[in-house]
């Protein structure tokens, strides 16, 4: 580059404006070159300031797998990824791997330019300049931050192509914050720490001439890298890529610092200093040059020669005499450089000690000390120096841009909001400024704990202390309540709430940095102070200063805190309005902008539970609810890098500032990229951030021990990865830190959440440390177990005796070694790489093992919140098993429950389809093939049946075993109920296996009772069809008129018809009195039944119940004097009547499996009651004899009207009409195709259609409630309850609960069938399923006729074989009756192709016959009855379960599947709504058995003698029953508001006394009932 001829007629040294003149003259990269070079790396689209931070930090598969560079494209990030995991090797990602890393030189490469510029290269500072260029201000800090701990330089003026202008780089250099130790403070321990932009420090300045063949980069790191192993601060020409040519960095200005140790052997300088670094010569950067030379206090020139230009520009400097020092590179023969450097130096009158000749005697280490020399010399004459903060007013002088100018707006806020902060103490600012986080939130902390462990109760009494605790907590909520909004706290949310998402993090980091130095300079103040009184040992005053230093802590995430307490109270006041409402909305938005939200406050140990939810919540709609979470935590001792460790991992920040440490809980969201969703079954990863365990700052607080064990129990409870972060130098504090997290594994055991648990080993190196430290690991696991056998005994486990018995503990792969973070000694150490990294691998692996398999279930948002509630109410009342299992089980069971009802009906409704196919199958063999062949039939299917359950178990068994095995909707808390489901599929298995079989074998008979009465009418219709043609020969040559004919017909017809014989009526009673016999032959009683003669005598009159019918003598005074025994005789009766009934409603014939059906349901109902009434064989005996003669008439007068349906002679009479046709037609030579393709589908198809509909219609029923707007209802056994009690209630009519109560079965079956004819009703929904379903059978007829007439030519006259041929498609679908198919076909005289188009005709005109019928339709119950599957008893089927009910209020069970090991039901009622009264005073018994198990009431057991028995003894008297205590005290509102409605009425009906009841109970309410039923049942 040339500098402009008029360079020396225009320079004047003295001119004021002599600066813009360097600016005219500024040579610079120009727009183009910077666009190619963006271009080139991809980067274009992100110029200028539009890459974030936050897209940087989603977890993908870029962020967790190393990847090779393969092109120019994925430098720049391969380099973030690397330096926010603080990977020194970031700057080695520079260059595109070739395709053979071994490839040999060509003599290409003897170019030096296409040896240095390959395009396979990138100069490491332009990427790192073209980065910062395309990176918006905040990440830009976290680039300068990162570097600054690799001990990197940074850019401090950065170059850039508008106006050929720099920026002074201020802004991105505020984050970084050093530590370090003066020389001076050394014998004291003490430390300075500061943002490095406000150090006032020395400021040293290295910039070079355009003929310097030495390089000050690489002199620079060997003088900074004095006493520690050698570090590339600087990047030099001998690095990877520093050779290549630089295209957009020259003219950039990077600085570091060297800071002391304290430690004179190893500082090189007793203080702290600034190292900034010009790169290009200063004739191309004379605004850089012009700026360094103002603030710095000493300016280094390296130097071979001195050109006129330089000369002029060098001399025209002023101070140049106490600044300026000159380092010449001094070459052999090179005698006339050497002359232009002593005409400079005479010029400038330079010392000696100002100049440093390096010539080839002189190696880079020696000359290097001497540079050293030349630093501390000047150090000693010093007397002014500047901030970096400071220097602003220089660069805006310059013309220089100042990145931090654009946030002046945000600091002005930030400042305004923290006016005198300075002048008070942080606790009093914090007391007038943020007042709801003080004294009273705190005691609302205390009191909640000592209402959950009921602390100091005293001797008024618990429910005293209890309203006492309460009164107290009000009062205080309303003290809260009175706090006023600061202006403040009234300017900090006002900013938030804007919509300009820059200006709120820029304003935010303000709080944030004036927060810290406001910290920093009160902390060390009171830290020496702490130190002086240790020294005087004052210990009351060390005490309040310790506690000065906790409450001293202040940051924006008090503010946070302050606005959530805001809203928190708001809502615990009931004044939820605008004023607050909308703060959710913004956290929410702050936490998906990578902002961490305190979950637990760790000055109060509490909560903010309704802030934290309506936050969550927020973010769960703002992300459309695909919110899946992995949540990780990491726990250890304090200080010993866990916020490291996962700011390493996840490139993370934490509000943990200036001398503070982290408290409580923090958690933060980190988005899952879309390539890694599926992977790790998840949209976020969720880290919690925890304060340390063994926190020295809260050692000397009461109940520390205590408060470190809630704090574990917590945040593990909450994780599904824990980290245990052990530092080995800490090995006390760790095993203390051991025994809290065994504790919290433990409890989670108990409760089924199972967390994977890594142990992470900090300061371990060596390349062998994993396979020395075996031994070391094995100690460990000894430790792990010994104290897990100590939490065992007082957890009171006693089967755990080893820590893998609580966690799947790997020693290899649960074990992590992480070198030391620091390599060498800090402050001047840079991160170690092998920390960087350990904890990438360790990363990798920990999400590779959760993506594999979990062991807990991916939670959503409110799932996580669920279990954060049930949780943190666990902690407080330190009662683990009791509080989680309530409610999160219960949700785990009921989805279970749902899933398995819907398998189970998909499992019958396949069958139920396979079952209707089956029977069309029978009913359609021929008819000539006789009943052996049907037999083998049946045995056909009766096998594949068999092959179709088996198929069908196994899908079934296969769902639930995934259902275990994807471990979602928490189902490891409901494993110990997985062996009662898959028994209960197989009992649902054999359930549906026998019912098939059952109904095949049912189709059998009706197939032979059939064919039967159709031999009998073959008979005479050979006979009449033979007659017919007879006649037709007789008279053919005669002409007669129709009623002649007809005259003669009838005489014929009255003549084969005289002797048509009838079906024999079956002695129906005597087989329903074998089966009986059959029934209880075991019981010996059968001389009782040898003289009974007529069955149908018995249950004419009411059952009565007699002394005889129980044993023991209380047995009869309860169950005859109070009427036990009859009501249970009585819907006994009243059960196994309507299943007599539900029999007898199709058309089909007496099957004996009906009585054995109906007798195993009565041994179902008496041996229920067994246990209750203690009944005895004579009542068995006499109740089935009743109960046997009422089905003995019923099941008479079902065969009989089968009988009837199928008399021949009726049958003969139908076909009357059709011959008589037939008969005119043939004389007549009348063309009557189309007529006898109606005839055909009168009497074949349309009763066909008519049953195809019923079959199937039933199954479709079932499958609309369970998809209607009452599916929920349908969906559990637990839904239905509620929906069913929430009915009840609001119907507000007594009778009906006593039948739901008193007679359950019958109630339900009348409420499933009145939502079955509502929901048919209901826009006409039940028309519709008729008419799909007509349209398909017709549908199918139509095709098969047109497959029929593939094979028939057009004058083919054999219908009867094309009609043959239909049927053969059709024998699956559509029963067609053999016989009324040759009657309807009996002489057809016609083509087949003109009977088909005839076929189709009549069968459109049946349709809309059928649509006429079907619209006329009003009686949908009589529509019910006709249905082959009733929609009524499957539903019934549903949800009835196995039936039983509790002992002592009678509430059914809801348990799922039916092969329980436990029944039990989620609300329990008052004894006396299930008859229980007191045995004395017979009053109704107003206490819930819920309650009485608690307690030592008890009850009376009637057996051979009869005893009293404890309630909390019940499980000896009823094993099969848990009736687990009440949660909550208005678990059971809803029946305590029923007892009270109806105290009076259930007394009258029962014949007892009214129950005296509790006068708490009087006033609850309607609204209050309904609310309790909700909360049992968790319906949200």
């Amino acid at each position: 580059m040339h500098v402009n001829r008029h360079l020396k007629s225009r320079y004047n040294p003295t001119n004021k404006n002599r600066y813009a003149f360097y600016f005219s003259i500024i040579l610079s990269f120009s727009l183009t070159d910077l666009f190619d070079f963006l271009s080139n790396l991809g980067l274009q689209k992100y110029y200028p300031n539009k890459l974030t931070l936050q897209s940087l930090l989603e977890v993908n598969k870029s962020s967790i797998y190393e990847t090779v560079v393969l092109s120019a494209d994925e430098i720049p990030f391969c380099f973030l990824r690397k330096l926010l995991k603080i990977d020194a090797g970031c700057r080695n990602c520079t260059q595109i791997l070739s395709s053979s890393e071994e490839t040999e030189d060509s003599l290409d490469q003897l170019d030096i330019y296409t040896a240095c510029n390959s395009e396979n290269t990138v100069h490491p500072l332009d990427l790192i300049v073209g980065l910062f260029l395309c990176a918006d201000s905040f990440l830009q800090q976290e680039m300068a931050l990162k570097m600054s701990l690799c001990q990197f330089s940074v850019p401090l003026l950065l170059p850039h192509c508008n106006n050929n202008q720099c920026t002074l780089m201020l802004w991105a250099l505020r984050e970084i914050v050093k530590e370090w130790c003066p020389h001076d403070l050394c014998q004291t321990r003490g430390f300075v720490e500061n943002n490095i932009v406000q150090a006032t420090i020395p400021f040293f300045s290295f910039v070079r001439l355009k003929n310097c063949s030495l390089s000050k980069s690489q002199f620079l790191n060997h003088i900074l890298s004095c006493g520690q192993q050698n570090h590339n601060i600087f990047i030099h020409r001998d690095m990877e890529g520093g050779a290549r040519t630089r295209k957009i960095s020259n003219t950039l200005v990077e600085v570091c610092w060297f800071l002391p140790c304290g430690r004179e052997n190893l500082d090189i300088f007793p203080e702290p200093i600034t190292f900034a670094n010009l790169r290009g010569d200063i004739c191309e950067s004379l605004a850089q040059f012009s700026f360094l030379y103002e603030v710095s206090n000493a300016v280094f020139v390296f130097l071979d020669k001195i050109e006129d230009k330089e000369h002029n520009i060098l001399t025209a400097l002023q101070d140049a005499k106490s600044k300026l020092h000159f380092v010449v590179n001094r070459k052999e023969g090179a005698c006339e450089d050497m002359m232009s450097v002593k005409k400079t130096l005479q010029t400038l009158n330079l010392p000696n000690s100002s100049v440093k000749i390096k010539d080839s005697r002189v190696n880079v280490a020696e000359f290097s000390q001497r540079l050293c020399g030349a630093i501390k010399n000047s150090l000693l004459h010093i007397k002014h120096t500047m901030s970096i903060e400071k220097m602003l007013d220089k660069a805006i002088d310059l013309g220089l841009s100042v990145d931090e100018n654009n946030t002046l707006d945000q600091k002005k806020t930030a400042k305004d909001i923290m006016r005198g902060i300075s002048v008070r103490s942080i606790p009093h600012y914090k007391k007038q400024q943020l007042p709801l986080q003080g004294e009273h939130w705190k005691r609302l902390s205390q009191l909640e704990m000592k209402e959950c462990r009921m602390i100091d109760v005293g001797t008024e009494g618990a429910e005293h202390y209890k309203a006492q605790l309460r009164a107290e907590k009000r009062h205080t909520w309303e003290e809260q309540n009175k706090q006023k909004l600061s202006q403040g706290m009234q300017d900090f949310i006002d900013i938030l709430a804007t919509s300009n998402k820059e200006k709120i993090n820029v304003f935010l980091k303000w709080m944030k940095f004036i927060f810290n130095t406001h910290s920093r300079e009160k902390l060390t103040a009171l830290r020496n102070k702490f130190k002086e009184q240790c020294r005087n040992k004052d210990a009351k005053l060390i005490a309040e200063i310790d506690q000065d230093l906790l409450d001293s802590s202040l940051g924006v995430e008090h503010y946070m805190r302050e606005m959530g307490l805001n809203y928190e109270v708001s809502m615990q006041s009931g004044d939820a309005t605008d004023k607050f409402s909308y703060l959710p909305a913004i956290a929410a938005e702050m936490l998906l902008d990578g902002y961490p939200l305190e979950l637990l406050d760790g000055d109060a140990s509490n909560i903010p539970e309704k802030w934290v939810t309506a936050v969550l919540m927020e973010l769960h709609k703002k992300v459309g609810e695909k919110s899946r979470l992995i949540v990780l935590t990491v726990l250890g001792v304090q200080s010993t890098g866990k916020s490291t460790l996962l700011n390493t991992m996840f490139g993370v920040h934490f509000p943990v500032s200036s001398g503070r440490c982290t408290r409580g809980a923090y958690m933060l969201f980190i988005k899952v990229g879309d390539d890694t969703q599926i992977e790790l079954g998840c949209d976020f990863i969720l880290l919690i951030d925890t304060e340390g365990l063994k926190s020295p700052d809260l050692s000397q607080l009461e109940d520390s021990y205590e408060h470190d064990n809630q704090l574990a129990t917590f945040v593990i409870g909450l994780s599904d990865v824990t980290i245990i972060n052990i530092a080995m130098e800490n090995a006390t504090e760790m095993k203390d830190v051991l025994q809290i997290t065994v504790h919290a594994f433990m409890r989670m055991k108990q409760i089924g959440k199972y967390s994977v648990c890594h142990f992470v080993h900090q300061n371990v190196a060596g390349v062998s440390a994993h396979a020395k430290n075996l031994t070391e690991r094995q100690h460990l696991l000894d430790q792990l177990n010994e104290m897990t056998q100590i939490a065992a005994e007082m957890e009171r486990q006693p089967s755990i005796q080893a820590f893998t018995d609580v966690l799947n503990y790997d020693l290899e792969k649960n074990n992590w070694n992480i070198p030391g973070l620091w390599h060498g000694t800090p402050p001047m150490a840079p991160v170690n790489t092998g920390y960087s990294e350990a904890v990438a691998e360790f990363k990798k692996n920990l999400l590779e093992s959760v993506g594999k398999g979990r062991s807990n279930d991916v939670s959503k948002i409110p799932e996580f919140l669920e279990w954060m509630r049930s949780l943190w109410k666990a902690v407080k009342y330190e009662n683990f098993i009791f509080s989680f299992r309530n409610t999160l089980v219960a949700h785990a069971y009921d989805n279970l429950c749902k899933e398995f009802a819907q398998w189970e009906w998909e499992m019958r409704k396949a069958l139920l389809s396979w079952q209707t196919a089956a029977e069309s199958e029978i009913l359609n063999a021929n008819n000539e093939a006789g009943w052996e062949t049907w037999d083998t039939l049946v045995k056909l299917k009766k096998s594949e049946l068999s092959v179709k359950i088996q198929f069908q178990k196994n899908k079934f068994n296969e769902k639930l075993f995934d259902y275990y095995r994807k471990k979602d909707r928490r189902v490891h808390l409901i494993e110990k109920y997985k062996t009662d489901f898959f028994n209960s599929i197989t009992c649902v298995s054999n359930d549906i296996q026998h019912s098939v079989n059952t109904k095949l074998d049912k189709v059998f008979e009706l197939k032979i009772g059939l064919k039967k009465a159709q031999d009998i009418q073959q008979e005479y219709h050979v006979v009449i069809e033979e007659r017919v043609m007879e006649l037709l020969h007789d008279f053919k040559d005669l002409r007669l008129s129709d009623d002649q004919l007809r005259e003669e017909f009838d005489k014929m017809w009255a003549t084969a018809t005289a002797n048509v014989s009838t079906l024999k009526e079956q002695d129906i009673p005597a087989f329903i009195l074998t089966q009986l016999k059959k029934n209880v032959s075991h019981r010996n009683v059968n001389e009782n039944l040898q003289h009974i003669e007529n069955l149908k005598d018995f249950g004419m009159d009411p059952f009565k119940t007699r002394g005889d019918h129980v044993n023991t003598f209380m047995a009869k005074v309860q169950n005859l004097c109070k009427g036990d025994l009859q009501i249970f005789a009585d819907n006994v009766i009243e059960t196994a009547t309507q299943f007599i009934l539900d029999k007898t409603k199709s058309n089909g014939d007496y099957h004996d499996s009906l009585s054995r059906d109906l007798l195993q349901r009565v041994d179902e109902l008496v041996n229920q009651g067994y246990r209750c009434h203690q009944t005895n064989t004579q009542f068995e005996i006499d109740i089935k004899l009743h109960i046997c003669g009422i089905a003995a008439r019923k099941f008479l007068e079902l065969h009989q009207r089968f009988l009837s349906n199928n008399d021949p002679r009726t049958q003969l009479e139908k076909c009357r009409h059709q011959y008589l046709s037939d008969f005119l037609d043939l004389y007549n030579n009348t063309d009557h195709c189309q007529r006898k393709a109606n005839d055909f589908v009168q009497l074949c198809i349309q009763p066909a259609v008519e049953d195809c509909i019923n079959r199937s219609l039933g199954i479709e029923i079932v499958d609309e409630i369970l998809t209607s707007s009452r599916s929920m209802m349908y969906s559990s056994r637990s839904c239905f309850q509620y929906k069913l009690q929430k009915e009840l209630l609001l119907k507000d009519d007594f009778k009906s609960f006593v039948k739901y109560i008193c007679h359950y079965e019958t109630y339900v079956k009348d409420q499933i069938l009145l939502h079955i004819c509502q929901q048919m009703e209901k826009d006409k929904t039940l028309y519709k399923l008729k008419k799909k379903n007509l349209e398909v059978v017709v549908c199918k007829l139509i095709n098969a006729i047109k497959q029929a007439s593939n094979f028939t030519s057009e004058d083919d006259a054999n219908i009867p074989n094309l009609v043959n041929e239909m049927r053969k498609y059709l024998i699956k679908d559509i029963v067609i009756a053999e016989e009324a198919q040759k009657r309807s076909l009996f002489q057809i005289q016609s083509t087949c192709h003109s009977f088909t188009q005839s076929f189709i005709a009549s069968l459109n005109t049946l349709k809309d016959t059928f649509l006429v019928e079907f619209a006329n339709t009003e009686d949908i119950t009589e529509s019910l009855k006709k249905l082959a599957v009733k929609p009524q008893n499957e539903l019934f089927e549903r949800i009835i379960g196995c039936g039983q009910q509790c002992p002592f209020c009678k509430v059914p069970c809801e348990a799922g599947g039916k092969e329980h090991k436990k029944h039990h039901a989620a609300v329990h009622r008052p004894q006396g709504l299930g008859r229980y009264r007191h045995y004395s005073t017979e009053v109704l018994v107003e206490s819930l058995c819920t309650t009485d198990v608690q307690s030592h009431c008890t009850f009376i057991m009637y057996g051979e003698t009869t005893e009293w028995v404890q309630y909390r003894d019940y499980n000896t008297v009823y094993p099969d029953w848990h009736i687990p205590p009440d949660p909550t005290m208005e678990a059971s509102d809803y029946w305590k508001y029923v007892l009270v409605r109806y105290n009076i009425q259930f007394a009258r009906e029962y014949q007892a006394n009214p129950a005296k009841v509790p006068e708490a109970w009087k006033r609850i309410t309607k609204r209050q009932a309904l609310k309790g039923l909700k909360d049992s049942f968790s319906i949200k």
